[in-house]
């Protein structure tokens, strides 16, 4: 967005009549507390800076505020209060990364773990994984289920150090519910605890595709996911930040042991076939196991 248009969203925003005065005599107050070594000159010079910046930091925050739904309205609005609650808790964090790719903005909002937060799945008891995407056009044009349907595009957790198609949505029992607000949609993903996994880096990633495979990521010989070169669709790769204190490594071996698969399935990445070519975007059926969509 350049300075015009920002300009013009902010314009647009709903302020309350005196906010700006408001705001320079809160800042004005703050300042008067300033060493007075300060010559008269310049500290005049410097509290004319500051009343400056400090309103256009609270002017940036109220746009951003302003420009989404918050995890916890999402959660909210989708008929979950006791995940709203979680999201606005001291467990839950609070992102907001974006990546702009192809004619989207990717934006990771937050996250959140713990027990009884969700009454979707027989397994609520369970401790689970929530976390908030939120997907807009870049040329402004309002995306919805029609023009944007679910079934073309993946989000799915990943797990450094775990091959792609072995700790993922389809292995972690993921839902998705899907909001439409204002031509932006939101999406949030249910998934089996992910903090279990804290001792690695733990992704979340978002593509035009199907179930993960070699077509899509490469994994380093130091486990690092990555997508393939060749894959050419929207993408966007995040980072959780899981503390490691939480990995529990027996929950790990649990899941794999209930996978039925042999433990080289988890940790061997076979050869890339450069030879073929990589699927058209788009190809993917529904890959989680509930969706639930929201007006």
């Amino acid at each position: 967005m350049n300075w015009g248009e920002y300009r013009k969203a902010m314009e647009a925003l709903p302020f309350s009549d005196g906010f700006q005065e408001r705001t320079e005599e809160l800042v004005r107050r703050s300042i008067q507390s300033e060493k007075e070594c300060i010559s008269m000159k310049k500290r005049g010079f410097y509290r004319i800076l500051a009343v400056a910046a400090a309103v256009a930091m609270l002017t940036v925050s109220a746009y951003a505020a302003s420009r989404w739904l918050s995890p916890a309205q999402v959660a909210d609005m989708v008929g979950n209060p006791a995940l709203s609650r979680a999201f606005e808790g001291e467990n839950a964090v609070k992102m907001n990364q974006s990546v702009q790719t192809g004619d989207l903005s990717v934006t990771l909002a937050g996250m959140v773990s713990g027990k009884n937060l969700s009454d979707w799945t027989d397994e609520a008891d369970q401790s689970r994984t929530y976390a908030v995407m939120i997907l807009e056009s870049l040329d402004g044009t309002a995306l919805n289920v029609e023009n944007f349907p679910l079934g073309q595009y993946t989000f799915t957790p990943l797990v450094a150090g775990f091959t792609p198609w072995s700790v993922n949505s389809w292995t972690l029992d993921t839902g998705v519910s899907l909001l439409e607000q204002d031509g932006v949609l939101y999406y949030l993903l249910d998934v089996q605890n992910l903090e279990m996994f804290a001792d690695h880096t733990v992704y979340v990633a978002f593509y035009q595709g199907a179930s993960p495979s070699l077509d899509y990521f490469v994994m380093a010989e130091d486990g690092t996911i990555s997508f393939a070169e060749k894959f050419e669709g929207p993408r966007a790769l995040f980072t959780l930040p899981l503390e490691q204190s939480k990995a529990d490594p027996a929950a790990v071996e649990q899941f794999m042991d209930n996978s039925g698969f042999d433990r080289d399935w988890f940790t061997t990445v076979a050869p890339v076939d450069d030879s073929q070519p990589a699927p058209e975007p788009g190809t993917s059926k529904e890959p989680f196991g509930f969706v639930e969509e929201f007006d």
